[in-house]
């Protein structure tokens, strides 16, 4: 029997390529997004293309309800769940300094960069529990996708880095309590990644990157954070739970 894989914002950016990799080995997929299944029909097809069965869960996960609807969704499909993947995220709606920035963008970045991945990680847990009380052999994770912003400071989205940073700790808490259960928790803590989201700053960073701010003078890409998730979803580090894997290019790395 396959194992199962959600993934939250998993039809495109950072979310498709850790699908994409969790596909190619072998893990069937549960994949949440706000858009309409109809506007992601070529991702989950290209997904469904590399031979994993593909449930489409439409809703937001800063909504308790649809939080609710989606583990049903899934439950009621695939009868399992073997790995969560809290990747989805949103960035400030406007970029402003944090002396100017607004309560409303404070609760709408954390209310799904950190309080939905909170809760969604609890009734994971709490299915994951129960999964391995009645199978002894049955093996789960959970892996957090953060943010360099986790510990690098933009003073103009600082809502975004108080997000991240509460994902970070939501990790090592997660794997504390989970310790027990042996369901070990992850962070992946991915720098510049080409996404939608980078869109907009995209010479700002080629310019910065060309000057030396990543070690390795590129770009990370979804790819990039794909083939970490996937490493840690099969099982490849089975003693490391709570740690953090960088995908940043050595940007973090303390240089003179």
């Amino acid at each position: 029997m396959k194992r199962v894989a959600f993934v939250t914002g998993g039809s495109r950016g950072i979310g498709y390529g850790v699908a994409e990799h969790l596909a190619k080995a072998g893990f069937d997929l549960a994949i949440n997004g706000v858009r309409p299944q109809e506007a992601v029909g070529e991702a989950l097809a290209g997904l469904r293309e590399l031979g994993a069965d593909v449930l489409y869960c439409q809703g937001d996960i800063a909504s308790k309800e649809d939080r609710t609807r989606m583990m049903e969704q899934i439950m009621a499909h695939f009868g399992r769940l073997n790995v969560l993947v809290n990747n989805a995220g949103v960035a400030p709606k406007e970029r402003r300094d944090i002396l100017e920035a607004t309560e409303e963008s404070f609760e709408h970045v954390l209310s799904t960069n950190l309080q939905g991945a909170y809760f969604l990680t609890q009734a994971a847990a709490n299915w994951m529990i129960r999964q391995k009380a009645e199978q002894p052999d049955f093996t789960a994770r959970i892996i957090n996708v953060s943010s360099i912003s986790a510990t690098v400071a933009s003073v103009n989205r600082g809502e975004y880095c108080v997000a991240k940073a509460g994902l970070s700790m939501a990790t090592q808490l997660f794997a504390a309590r989970l310790g027990e259960f042996d369901i070990p928790v992850f962070e992946v803590r991915p720098g510049i990644i080409r996404t939608d989201m980078t869109a907009g700053v995209v010479g700002k960073y080629d310019k910065l990157i060309d000057e030396g701010l990543t070690v390795q003078k590129r770009w990370g890409f979804p790819d990039d954070v794909g083939r970490a998730v996937a490493s840690l979803a099969r099982g490849d580090f089975p003693y490391s739970t709570g740690q953090v894997i960088m995908v940043d290019g050595g940007m973090t790395i303390p240089r003179l």
